[in-house]
C-alpha cells in the first residue's frame, strides 16, 4: 500500500516516529509530504497538499497531524472524496474503516503517545470497508458536497 503522510509543526515529532515505523514494520511505501521541521507552517496547506495526492490516486490512503487533530480533520473534510477520521482511540479507527470506509486518518500528535498511534495506526490500515449499507451512507455524505446550502 502507498501511504501518504504529512504534518504541521505540531504534529511533526509523531510523524518523524511513525515514519520509520511505517515503512519498516508495517512494509508500507511511504511519501512525507511535510512539514519537515518543527518550525510554524499553516496546518490546511499540508492538508490540501496530501488530499488533492490522494484525489489524484498519488496514494491509497493518508495520515495527516497536528497538535489536537481538530484543525487537519476540518481541512481535510473540505474536499469531496475525502473521507478523514480523527481517531483517539483504536476502536474510533475500526470503525472509521469499517463504516465510514476513511481514507484519511487524522491524528493529534500533542494529545495521543507515539504507542497509542501506532494501535490507531495499524487498526486503520489493516481493517476494510463494511459496504452494504455503510455505501448508502457515504454516497449521501458525498452527496453533501454537491448540495447548495444558500
Amino acid at each position: 500500500m502507498k501511504l501518504a503522510i504529512a504534518s504541521d509543526h505540531a504534529g511533526f515529532p509523531l510523524k518523524r516516529d511513525l515514519i520509520p515505523w511505517l515503512a519498516e514494520e508495517m512494509d508500507l511505501t511511504i511519501e512525507d509530504m511535510g512539514t519537515s521541521s518543527s518550525d510554524s507552517v499553516d496546518y490546511p496547506d499540508f492538508a490540501g497538499d496530501l488530499c488533492r495526492h490522494l484525489l489524484e490516486g498519488k496514494a491509497e490512503r493518508g495520515i495527516l497531524i497536528c497538535n489536537s487533530g481538530i484543525g487537519m480533520s476540518m481541512s481535510a473534510n473540505r474536499y469531496p472524496g475525502i473521507r478523514a477520521a480523527l481517531c483517539l482511540f483504536p476502536g474510533m479507527a475500526f470503525y472509521a474503516r469499517h463504516h465510514n470506509n476513511a481514507n484519511v486518518l487524522i491524528l493529534g500528535g500533542g494529545i495521543i503517545a507515539p504507542f497509542l498511534a501506532r494501535e490507531i495506526t495499524t487498526v486503520f490500515l489493516r481493517e476494510e470497508f463494511d459496504g452494504g449499507r455503510h455505501s448508502r451512507r457515504t454516497g449521501k455524505i458525498e452527496s453533501l458536497s454537491q448540495t447548495d446550502f444558500r
